[in-house]
């Protein structure tokens, strides 16, 4: 049995009545075509089944409609972590609308750091959406060297970032604002040994929270702060290390919810009520984790799919020639307290 051959363009253009340039025009999303000839075309399409050709196409517009998102982490980590989750959510959400291709690049160690930039100088992807950097990651300069552009996801960090706001666009929240309302929420309840388990310190996500934390308590017993690493295991030995060396504290301020929730387990094993004893707070308000903790967990909140939205659209408009001398070169969105049964 002979396999039909593929409509044409020039089978578009036939049953659309319109010439081969008019197909081409409507196919490649050029907004010049009148709409009565455009929704012809788009009738003829559907009627046909015909798939336009990507690798022809991005001959001649210099368009791959692919978008490399870059995470900074190995994939165990990124699959067990629903901050991931969302975050992806978000920018596949954005790109699949605008019929884009999303291309997952992970790195754990030198030799993926060397593969991802051959693939983003390889001229495979329109642009990149990098997150979850850390401060002596060689990624910012890795793309930099690819000349892609490039929207971060998080506050950069690196050295020269701050000189060039424009060379390092962002979408990030207000870790520092966020940090600081739960930090009163607890001072308000009462509590006068409030304790902090960070994130990673060299992450700007972590650093801004601890900072939200000092601006509250500035002459914090430095014995209440125990360095993290977003996870719950992380979370578990901060919380040991927190009880070993201050036994008396009242609350513990956890850098994100799984931190928090490793932190639930000790205090359960321990023997210590929450928040009868110890009031306890997260950052991140991820559902699946802060409903579902013994007590539900009183977190901050960040719109993470949104965040990763917000990225995937900062790319495209600067890619798809419109006018943004008026869009801000940063984005950071607000953060709010989320009040349940732990503080």
């Amino acid at each position: 049995m002979t396999e039909e051959p593929r409509p044409t363009l020039e089978a578009v253009a036939a049953r659309a009545g319109v010439s081969r340039a008019t197909v081409s025009r409507v196919v490649n999303g050029d907004p010049g075509v009148r709409e009565t000839l455009a929704e012809r075309v788009r009738h003829a399409v559907d009627e046909l089944g015909y798939v336009p050709n990507r690798a022809a196409r991005s001959l001649v517009t210099r368009r791959h409609d692919a978008v490399a998102v870059v995470i900074a982490e190995p994939e165990t980590r990124v699959f067990a972590d629903p901050f991931f989750a969302l975050q992806l959510r978000g920018i596949s959400k954005e790109l699949t609308a605008r019929d884009v291709q999303l291309v997952l690049l992970l790195t754990e160690g030198r030799d993926d750091h060397e593969r991802v930039g051959r693939y983003l100088a390889g001229g495979h992807v329109d642009g990149a959406l990098a997150f979850s950097l850390h401060l002596d990651d060689p990624l910012p300069g890795i793309i930099r060297r690819a000349a892609v552009p490039t929207v971060f996801g998080g506050r950069p960090g690196w050295p020269d970032a701050a000189a060039d706001e424009q060379a390092a666009p962002y979408v990030d929240c207000d870790n520092r604002g966020g940090a600081r309302e739960a930090v009163r929420h607890l001072v308000g309840l009462g509590r006068g040994r409030v304790a902090h388990i960070t994130g990673p310190l060299d992450q700007t996500s972590a650093v801004d929270r601890l900072d939200g934390y000092r601006d509250v308590l500035v002459d914090v017993d430095p014995r209440l702060i125990a360095e993290g690493d977003f996870t719950p295991a992380g979370g578990e030995r901060a919380m040991r290390e927190l009880l070993h060396r201050a036994p008396e504290l009242d609350a513990v301020f956890a850098a994100n919810d799984l931190s928090a929730s490793g932190a639930l387990r000790v205090l359960r094993e321990r023997g210590r009520r929450v928040p009868d004893d110890v009031a306890v707070v997260g950052f991140d308000d991820m559902l699946p984790v802060a409903e579902q903790a013994d007590p539900p967990l009183t977190t901050v909140r960040q719109d993470i799919e949104e965040m990763g939205r917000l990225m995937a659209r900062m790319l495209l408009r600067g890619k798809g020639g419109e006018d943004v001398a008026c869009e801000p070169a940063n984005v950071v969105l607000p953060t709010a307290l989320v009040r349940r049964a732990s503080a």
